[in-house]
């Protein structure tokens, strides 16, 4: 699995710092745009609700959800919930340092916590790097461990059409064509 993949889920919240080596460094120095159709601010609670076809842009990073809820607790550490509409998907896609390679992510849920550097991507969860892909009900990644996991929901009688497993797809890394060479 790459390196990306594993870390895509870290960066791809409420535009807060990625992380390092996996999201473009440069978009850490972007201004974060929110557009949204409406917006609630609670400054007592230090809460932001964004709802309406939201969308978080900073550098190539992009969000789309039908809700982002911004909180920070009282040492300023940051997190943020994106939910989808009935039905749908949040999203979001970014390009990847030192590379051409765009990651992009889906679940009905993706949440991240700054605090303890977690991202967690809910329910019908999919991310994609570079022709990996890996779907499950949680996909989860710890950034101070580098500890990427994904779980599915055990189904009764495959109800929902799934069957409760994690599915991955890890391509062949280009260059390790040894035994094409050998074979000539």
């Amino acid at each position: 699995m790459t390196p990306a993949l594993r870390g895509a889920a870290f960066a791809l919240i409420v535009g807060m710092t990625p992380a390092p080596g996996l999201a473009e460094k440069a978009d850490r120095d972007q201004p974060v745009n929110i557009e949204a159709d409406r917006v609630t601010v609670d400054d007592r609670n230090k809460t932001h609700v964004f709802e309406g076809k939201v969308v978080l842009t900073q550098g190539s990073l992009v969000i789309r959800a039908d809700r982002l809820v911004v909180t920070q607790d009282e040492e300023g550490f940051q997190s943020g919930v994106a939910t989808a509409g009935a039905g749908g998907l949040a999203t979001f896609r970014q390009k990847q340092e030192a590379s051409e390679e765009i990651v992009e992510g889906e679940a009905e849920r993706i949440e991240y916590d700054r605090r303890t550097d977690r991202a967690r991507l809910f329910n019908r969860a999919r991310v994609v790097s570079g022709g990996d892909e890996v779907r499950g009900h949680q996909i989860e990644y710890d950034a101070a461990t580098e500890k990427f996991a994904a779980t599915s929901q055990p189904t009764r009688s495959g109800q929902d059409g799934g069957d409760g497993r994690v599915r991955a797809i890890i391509q062949p890394k280009s260059g390790n064509n040894a035994g094409a060479s050998a074979a000539q």
